[in-house]
């Protein structure tokens, strides 16, 4: 369900544009809009970045077709990644230099996701005045979407060590897996933090922690300790709420894990969903 359908290229709205304005007619709250790409990369990881040179994500100006305008009211741009206000301030000044002359057109503009609000020395004052001076000088409703600046620094994944062995260097092998459980790890690569631990060598104990699929590369990263680790201990992996749960994988018939909830006032743990053989077998058939 949407009130607002974004299109990522002139042909593809042209597909749907009768479909769509039918539809509009008997829900006037519908509206539709185009992704445009403003060629102006903030982005420091190519994997994250939508303006990186040949990306599929949104319009250039060259491709746009201004004959193709009517039924689209609003426009949306994506060029952060967990950054803060000052990519942003540049990238609108890209948006109204290349895409100006279409905002007196519009009704709104989504200033799209990777708004990282909830960071330390956010200039949230900026962000509001840039909104309000955007917003009056265009006449437009101004959206953003800081999805996982709200996710960030909640939710924690629990592990086990199952084994440990040596080969040039101590590996522990856990119960859980980057491939399946926490695919940035290998994509962007992203290192999530181990509670207690702390980066290859600074402590006195360093480990390699590798997943248990048959996958080579299925390894976070290396981490050190303070003490030896021990076959049974449990570990911690912080900031696991974002891009986890909704990247999963059952590669190898590894299980999900379990999903639940801590009270942190009464101690109390709720588990409140567990994966089995049946889930593996449905995404499979």
């Amino acid at each position: 369900f949407a009130h607002h359908i974004v299109f990522n290229s002139c042909g593809q709205w042209m597909r749907f544009r009768e479909l769509c304005l039918a539809a509009q007619a008997k829900r006037p709250d519908l509206h539709f809009g185009l992704r445009i790409n403003p060629e102006h990369s903030e982005g420091a990881v190519p994997i994250y970045d939508p303006c990186a040179p040949g990306s599929r994500l949104g319009i250039p100006l060259s491709q746009l077709d201004e004959s193709v305008l009517d039924g689209i009211s609003g426009l949306h741009f994506h060029t952060l990644c967990e950054q803060k206000f000052e990519p942003l301030a540049r990238t609108v000044k890209a948006v109204e230099k290349k895409f100006g002359h279409l905002l007196p057109q519009m009704e709104w503009v989504n200033f799209g996701g990777g708004h990282h609000i909830t960071a330390d020395g956010y200039n949230i004052d900026g962000l509001i005045e840039l909104v309000k001076d955007f917003s009056h000088r265009h006449q437009v409703q101004v959206y953003l979407e800081p999805g996982e600046a709200v996710a960030i620094g909640t939710g924690v994944l629990s592990c086990e060590v199952l084994d440990i062995t040596w080969n040039q260097l101590n590996q522990a092998i856990i119960d859980t897996s980057a491939t399946c459980h926490m695919p940035d790890t290998l994509e962007m690569p992203y290192r999530p933090d181990v509670m207690g631990s702390d980066a290859a060598g600074v402590l006195p104990h360093t480990y390699r922690l590798g997943g248990l699929t048959c996958l080579a590369g299925d390894v976070v990263d290396d981490y050190s300790f303070a003490e030896p680790l021990q076959i049974g201990q449990r570990l911690i992996f912080e900031d696991m709420s974002h891009y986890t749960m909704v990247k999963t994988s059952t590669f190898n018939g590894t299980h999900l894990p379990a999903l639940a909830i801590w009270n942190s006032e009464t101690d109390a743990l709720n588990v409140v969903k567990t994966f089995g053989y049946e889930d593996f077998k449905n995404r499979l058939s």
